[in-house]
């Protein structure tokens, strides 16, 4: 082991679990700064890696971003409601926040990375409900009511259709938690923390809140001139009074040419998905990096070792190295959640080299001049491997190649490593089987030892003895300490074939042969590594991928070539790595989707207690995937793990504004008024209180997606472009849909 090129002695402390990691280090800390100052002055001690530098900056950002969002929602709702009303809604986000995080915790998860991003997505969603019940509220003081009435009326009449909107938003999210796999596992806190802020805003905003406004809101907006309006409520007036209203006037005059127009934009949209480019989970952004040495099988460990300095000289040239730790014979120790350790393996060595800053330019120049520096270093294969985000795979392309014959099989794997890589951004290529051992054979002649009465277990034993030594006592000293006492061959530095000549074994008469004359040695190659895959015996190929290049266009360029090799009868092929993963948990987050629906698309049923205006409702998702592929596209994310939770999260975000819009409309023809009227009505009365809550769910997503990195932007993204795309559209679709389908004899009596 060194560090920075000096001999070291590496200490490693793991965190207990359900430990806070700032209270261990504040320990560590006193005792690290005492043992320290005992050291000789020869010795120096350094910290290679301390995992709370980067928690610390992580839960900072995170906590940044939370209070950057809390600010911009608050500016939103101050602008659009003005100070009485946005100061009763801004009390539902600290109150909600304290509220789940105790249930969080009682729950058994921490505070850490995932939770925290779960509050800035929950945080735009916690002040929804809060919104709609203030903003009606005021509509009916407006109306003449006074504030009691009108808090009692306008809670009441929106308390099923907010329980309603929540409760579909919280079952969208649900299923997350239910995923098996390790992807799974790795976001499960996510779902737990939006559910139980959900369900803490939810009961503030029909409770808390209706009581608060009661005696905080104004009185006298009964006749508020227009013209006392002001920022985004003027804004959004002129909105509704101007191009809305025209808008929606055309559209139920003219149904079928906007229900024309939305497929061809969801098509249009499902087209440009292609363009977007499909990820798992991308590079760390950590300003580490591994180099992973793999000298020859067989090799000893003093090889590896100059192989090792060799690249610590190159490592020290490099100005933007803060430091680096060498492990020689064995792994590092743990330093990333979803790396291991290497067990003790005398042809390998890995260098954690540390960075002084993460600059993400000069970052991608040094991983690239390292590895145009290494690809063909002579005697060995070294690797530049980039932290990953998310949970632990073997390689990102990994080809397993199955078949008995093990011959055939390293043929095979030979041309599949040539076709992997000659294939564009593929890198680090290895072929497993490729390393071979070389096995000593010794070949018994059994009718030379059966003439010489020399049994065959004895030409074992000899062997055996003489080489790796045999157990033929033990011994115990004073302090009750055990030790073997070991027989073997005396040998002057390491075994040769020429020691051979001096072993000989005892026949059943006593007499003493020669080695030699019994058997015959030759050396022979045999594979380093023997595996299986589901059973079978198998080979397998692994690559990483260059920077700027998605998994799907490298995979499908190795397909093309290996759809077109001739395989022999009885063996195949099969992708597994990051393709294999990716597809497990895709398949689970639809499976999570497909849950989801069914089970928002019963809790509608049995609200409206009809099968066409769920239908009505759902056409906001649809809308919603419209605003999410542009977005990724405009903003260069790929669709990744987490963009695919964002697409989840969607699900019951987009149709809380349409069920609030569906259910009014209800309303006012239970009132009596004919459908044309109920519906203008309703989109120009909810056009507001929608609006309201998309721009808060945007502005507190805003600073996560801006500074959360190739993580969580893609999940941002996602959400803001559909929430604002399926805002605009759902205040038009949904009514032209509602008119289109609504049962001719329900249109005059809702039942």
């Amino acid at each position: 082991a060194r560090f920075d090129g000096t001999r070291a002695v590496f200490l490693s402390v793991q965190q207990k679990e359900n430990m806070n990691i700032f209270s261990i280090m504040e320990e560590i800390n006193v005792a690290i700064d005492d043992f320290q100052n005992e050291l000789p002055g020869n010795i120096s001690l350094h910290r290679a890696f301390d995992q709370s530098e980067s928690v610390d900056y992580r839960i900072n950002g995170f906590m940044i971003s939370l209070i950057q969002g809390i600010v911009l929602v608050g500016i939103v709702i101050f602008l659009a409601l003005g100070f009485r009303a946005a100061l009763l809604v801004m009390l539902a986000i600290p109150f909600s926040i304290l509220i789940a995080l105790g249930f969080v915790d009682l729950s058994g998860f921490g505070l850490q990375q995932i939770s925290i991003a779960a509050l800035v997505i929950a945080l735009g969603l916690l002040v929804d409900n809060a919104i709609v019940i203030v903003e009606n509220i005021e509509r009916y003081i407006r109306m003449g009511y006074k504030r009691r009435k009108a808090a009692i009326k306008a809670t009441s009449e929106l308390g099923w259709p907010v329980l309603s909107a929540t409760a579909t938003t919280m079952l969208a999210f649900v299923p997350l938690i239910m995923m098996p796999d390790k992807a799974g596992a790795f976001i499960e806190s996510l779902p737990v923390t939006v559910i139980f802020t959900l369900a803490a805003s939810l009961v503030l905003a029909l409770s808390f809140l209706p009581m608060l406004a009661r005696h905080f809101l104004r009185k006298n907006i009964k006749n508020m001139p227009e013209t006392e309006k002001k920022g985004i409520r003027k804004w959004l007036q002129s909105l509704i009074e101007g191009p809305y209203r025209k808008t929606l006037s055309f559209s139920l005059q003219r149904p079928w040419v906007v229900i024309g127009f939305a497929i061809l934009v969801l098509a249009f949209a499902g087209l440009l998905f292609f363009a977007v480019g499909v990820t798992f989970f991308p590079k760390a952004e950590r300003p580490q990096l591994m180099v992973r040495v793999n000298a020859p099988e067989g090799t000893n460990i003093d090889y590896t070792d100059e192989i090792s300095r060799r690249v610590e000289q190159v490592l020290d040239t490099i100005p933007l190295i803060e430091h680096y730790a060498t492990n020689v014979g064995h792994g590092n120790p743990r330093i990333y959640y979803n790396i291991f350790p290497k067990m003790f393996t005398k042809n390998y060595a890995e260098i954690m080299v540390v960075l002084k800053e993460y600059e993400i330019e000069s970052f991608n120049e040094l991983v690239a001049q390292l590895r145009s520096t290494f690809i063909n270093f002579p005697g060995a294969r070294i690797e530049i491997k980039e932290l990953e985000q998310g949970t632990p795979i073997e390689a990102p392309v990994s080809i397993k190649l199955l078949g008995e014959d093990i011959q055939v099989l390293r043929t095979i794997a030979d041309d599949v490593e040539a076709v992997v890589r000659q294939t564009t951004g593929a890198i680090n290529v290895d072929n497993q089987l490729n390393r071979k051992g070389t096995d000593l054979v010794f070949e018994i002649n059994r009718d030379k030892a059966g003439m010489l009465g020399v049994p065959v277990v004895a030409i074992d034993q000899t062997i055996r003895a003489s080489l790796a030594g045999s157990i033929v006592s033990e011994f115990r000293n004073s302090e009750g300490e055990q030790f073997n006492i070991v027989l073997r061959l005396p040998v002057n530095g390491k075994t040769s074939i020429n020691d051979f000549d001096k072993i000989y074994v005892q026949s059943v008469n006593g007499r003493f042969i020669p080695l030699r004359q019994l058997v015959s040695i030759r050396f022979q190659d045999s594979p380093g590594l023997v595996t299986h895959y589901n059973l079978s015996r198998s080979a397998t190929i692994t690559a990483d991928l260059e920077r700027g290049f998605y998994l799907d266009e490298v995979v499908n360029a190795i397909d093309i070539e290996l759809q077109e090799y001739t395989w022999p009868r009885g063996y195949s092929y099969k992708y597994a790595g990051e393709v294999e993963s990716r597809e497990e948990s895709f398949g689970g987050m639809f499976r999570a989707s497909a849950i989801a629906l069914i089970a928002i698309f019963a809790l509608l049923v049995l609200q409206f207690r009809s099968l066409s205006q769920p239908l009505i409702i759902y056409s906001a998702i649809p809308l919603a995937v419209i605003g999410s592929v542009l977005a990724l596209l405009i903003t260069g994310n790929s669709f990744s793990f987490t963009a695919f939770v964002g697409v989840i999260s969607l699900i019951g975000i987009v149709i809380n504004n349409s069920i609030i819009l569906v259910d009014f409309t209800n309303n006012l023809l239970k009132e009596g008024k004919t459908i044309d009227e109920a519906i203008k009505i309703s989109g120009e009365t909810r056009f507001t209180p929608i609006v309201l809550t998309t721009l808060t769910t945007i502005g507190g997503l805003l600073p996560l997606t801006l500074q959360g990195g190739t993580l969580w932007a893609p999940m941002g993204w996602t959400i803001i472009g559909g929430l604002f795309v399926s805002t605009f559209l759902t205040l038009i679709v949904v009514p032209v849909l509602y008119k289109l389908l609504t049962p001719a004899q329900h249109k005059h009596h809702l039942s």
